[in-house]
């Protein structure tokens, strides 16, 4: 997932040099969710790596 977010960067970063704003806009709005969501996942596994870990 994290490497969509950067794909979706890349073609934020492409459109807004050619200058497609809106193309840009929208990737860019698509690499942040995509990014928040690769983060929450992440966050939730090491807490549940964390807890089965400690669990007897």
């Amino acid at each position: 997932m994290l490497y969509w977010a950067l794909m979706f960067l890349v073609i934020a970063i492409v459109a807004g040099v050619f200058g497609f704003g809106g193309i840009a806009s929208a990737a860019t709005g698509m690499a942040q969710i995509l990014f928040v969501i690769a983060l929450v996942l992440f966050v939730v596994s090491l807490f549940a790596g964390f807890v089965r870990r400690n669990s007897p």
